[in-house]
């Protein structure tokens, strides 16, 4: 089963990092974040992965083609006696299968997934982010996507405020309760998505994007179901953020770790 993962987007917010390199390579403890993804959904059994890339994607090919290199220590002979590069670390990752897809630098979320049509020959296929990561069971998503036997489903979190919530008695002004960072009312896309293959009906050109019209339509058609994760998930979509990944692995308190 596939696993699309888009990797084309801008990541305008977090510049201190992206000016150099996509945002699915910016590193959480020494990996970048698209492998934390990968391992998640291999840790599961889900180990074929199609990358719809952009922005900089010539650094997500290089990074792959290079992938022993860049995650093993490595002894290398120079010169004019050139020997075999012996790779010194075993890793979990050589069952992966990785399909590297240009998809267009400015090509929207839904048109990325259309242009990778080629690749899924059956469904149903998971599709996600390449900036978040969650606590997630995936075998427990696709056990609910085929039990519900609808197109499409949207994993959903609550939401956490970004600002510290104060409840007041209006008269007095004395403060009733204080909430640093609560969680809203409502729920939250944050991808990990399952898609039938009937869903490249609903997807228009490179203009074309997944959150509006394609799943807007399933929702009116009744094909589109949310599956509540009421676990960790967490978007670096900032700077302060991709501190925020750091400081959690590093102080070994990631929810996320499956390795």
């Amino acid at each position: 089963m596939k696993t699309v993962i888009l990797c084309g987007g801008l990541g305008t917010r977090m510049r201190e990092e992206t000016e150099f390199k996509p945002k699915p390579m910016v590193d959480v403890g020494g990996y970048p974040i698209l492998m934390h993804i990968m391992k998640t959904y291999g840790h599961y059994g889900f180990k074929d992965f199609i990358l719809c890339l952009g922005y900089k994607g010539e650094m997500i090919k290089d990074f792959f083609l290079r992938y022993e290199e860049h995650c093993n220590d490595f002894t290398i002979t120079l010169g004019s006696k050139r020997e075999p590069v012996i790779h010194h670390d075993a890793h979990e990752e050589q069952d992966f299968r990785v399909t590297l897809s240009d998809t267009g630098p400015n090509t929207l979320t839904g048109g990325r997934i259309k242009r990778i049509k080629k690749f899924i020959d059956r469904g149903p296929f998971f599709a996600t982010y390449g900036d978040g990561l969650a606590d997630l069971d995936i075998k427990k998503l696709l056990d609910f996507h085929k039990s519900h036997k609808k197109l499409g489903t949207v994993t959903i979190v609550r939401p956490i405020s970004r600002f510290g919530l104060i409840e007041v008695d209006e008269k007095s002004g004395k403060v009733i309760k204080f909430a640093e960072k609560p969680q809203e009312k409502g729920w939250m896309n944050i991808g990990y998505f399952v898609f039938n293959r009937e869903i490249f009906d609903y997807l228009g050109g490179d203009d074309c994007v997944l959150e509006h019209e394609p799943l807007e339509n399933l929702a009116r058609e009744g094909q589109l179901v949310s599956y509540k994760h009421e676990g960790f998930f967490f978007a670096m979509d900032t700077y302060r953020e991709y501190k925020m990944l750091n400081d959690l692995w590093n102080s070994n308190k990631a929810p996320w770790k499956v390795w």
